[in-house]
């Protein structure tokens, strides 16, 4: 589905770019997507997306 009308985004988009580059805030994924450059109306979206893509990825722990 579209999240950013704008700017032709899509949420398969946005999860591509949090698993390869696991943003932190959301600025940082503005930096590897144009999301919210424009009206704004996908931020919340965008912004929860990312953060359930966050969730997902697996920690790891120091091992040796």
């Amino acid at each position: 589905m579209y999240v950013c009308l704008c700017n032709s985004v899509s949420d398969k988009t946005i999860r591509q770019a949090v698993r390869r580059y696991q943003p932190q805030t959301f600025q940082q994924l503005r930096n590897f997507v144009p999301v919210g450059t424009q009206c704004g109306k996908c931020v919340r979206a965008a912004r929860q997306i990312m953060e359930d893509e966050l969730q997902q990825i697996p920690e790891f722990k120091n091992i040796a």
